[in-house]
């Protein structure tokens, strides 16, 4: 048995042991599958997914597909038809602890792992990279960078203390600020194939997405009903999404229907897996996955505001809330000496930043519910890269320029999605969205038939349609 199995095992059994004397209730999903203030939790998300242009499915990739136009794999291999996985939400299991010991002191703890269901594997980002090392464009099956390589818990596992007047603190893996925030002020609620923000996890790093959940991490959070601080840092880790150092702050304000949170984040050494096809003539297991390393930082703001309409045939209201958001990122060379991927996969850093690479990202979207349990939604997201060099070498000495560095000059982003669910009730909901995206010049080089380093687009549709049992 591998050690991800026996953990995940673990787990499951302990959650199933503590939960035991609800067992035999009628509900075969209780409201709360708990005992002892430890809390078995979970969703499975499964549909079906047609895209006009794509990949095909992967047992170990997040998602299973590749659902916009701003992939790894740089190439479609026509349309596809495919049954589909974790559309709407990651699939998950997970544990939360909250045991009151003395003083309105309350132990707090939470352990989760996302897997994909359609082949019973935990998510491994890396691997699906790795798997397709080798394999020429049009051959490829999806694939990209993520946080979520093949740990045992790939999401978060923390435990901590938390008090009413002096807030909660935690030690452990956690997600960033910066992508707890985007979980609440995406419309898309982080959705892998209708929102940018959830399917690349690209502002959730701060620029890299192996940077959006940070190991050894330290995290305080303070909540009132009009503000809340929160604080975090990461010494890092030799063999973790971050080499070197990281921290990070985020404050938000309530007031009446309206939310907003500015965030920070600062992660030196943050791991950027590159595009499969750049290690087609070296495949694994040598020289290793191919990754430059760069020092990152962030600014973001972003808001929502809810409005409330009388519903006729209910005591209920009718709900719509509208979302927007900018990030502002910025990579820059970071000195690398040694260190590894998340789940410990193998780099090799041929190449790093020279120069700054500067991104801008804006979104907004509403989404309106009703107390019948229909709800609609419509985001749009924009992002533009400038043009920077990269430097041979861990160092990033001897720059190049554009042209040389292929995708890494200026280019730009944009996806629409649309979405409707159906809840049934708080266990079960059912969906069907739509999603259009491009990606032209910089972000589009290595597709055929674009222009290397200047001119070209491509895009993608992608329409799904889903349920949800969650618990």
């Amino acid at each position: 048995m591998s050690r991800c199995s026996y953990w995940t095992g673990a787990a499951i059994a302990l959650a199933l042991t503590c939960t035991c004397a609800q067992a035999e209730v009628k509900d075969p999903l209780p409201d709360s599958l708990s005992l002892g203030g430890v809390t078995l939790y979970g969703t499975v998300d499964v549909g079906y997914a047609y895209q006009s242009k794509g990949v095909p499915l992967n047992s170990q990739f997040p998602g299973g597909l590749e659902y916009q136009a701003f992939t790894t794999t740089r190439n479609f291999a026509g349309s596809q038809s495919t049954v589909a996985e974790s559309g709407l939400e990651q699939s998950k299991i997970g544990l939360r602890v909250s045991q009151p010991i003395v003083n309105d002191i309350t132990l707090v703890a939470r352990l989760e792992t996302g897997f994909n269901p359609l082949s019973g594997q935990l998510t491994d980002a890396c691997a699906s990279i790795a798997g397709n090392s080798g394999v020429k464009q049009g051959s490829q099956t999806a694939n990209a960078d993520s946080s979520r390589c093949g740990q045992a818990f790939n999401s978060v596992l923390y435990g901590g203390v938390s008090n009413p007047t002096y807030g909660t603190l935690t030690v452990g893996r956690h997600n960033s600020l910066q992508l707890d925030a985007l979980s609440v002020y995406d419309p898309q609620t982080l959705s892998y194939a209708f929102s940018f923000l959830g399917y690349s996890g690209f502002d959730g790093g701060a620029g890299s997405t192996q940077a959006a959940r940070w190991d050894n991490a330290v995290k305080y959070a303070f909540t009132s009903p009009l503000i809340r601080v929160s604080a975090m840092y990461s010494n890092g880790g030799a063999d973790t999404g971050i080499l070197g150092k990281a921290y990070a702050g985020d404050i938000g304000v309530t007031y009446q229907q309206l939310s907003v949170d500015a965030v920070y984040e600062n992660a030196k050494g943050a791991v950027n897996l590159r595009s499969s096809f750049d290690n087609m003539a070296n495949p694994l297991p040598s020289p290793g996955l191919a990754a430059y390393i760069s020092d990152n930082t962030s600014w973001n703001i972003m808001g929502k505001y809810t409005f409330e309409f009388p519903d006729a045939t209910s005591k209920d209201k009718d709900k719509l809330t509208i979302y927007a958001g900018y990030s502002h990122m910025e990579k820059s060379n970071y000195d690398y000496t040694g260190g590894t991927a998340q789940g410990n996969y193998q780099l090799n850093v041929g190449i790093n930043i020279n120069d700054s690479a500067v991104y801008n990202l804006e979104w907004f979207g509403a989404k309106y519910s009703l107390p019948s349990g229909w709800n609609f939604t419509a985001a749009y997201y924009h992002a533009n890269q400038n043009s920077w060099t990269i430097g041979l070498g861990a160092t990033g000495t001897q720059g190049i320029g554009c042209a040389a560095a292929g995708l890494l000059c200026a280019g730009t982003f944009q996806e629409v999605s649309g979405v409707v669910d159906y809840v049934f009730n708080k266990h079960y909901d059912a969906y069907a969205g739509v999603n259009w995206s491009e990606v032209q010049d910089g972000l589009a080089n290595g597709f055929p038939g674009t222009t290397v380093g200047t001119a070209g687009s491509e895009n993608q549709t992608t329409f799904m349609v889903g349920f949800r049992v969650k618990f």
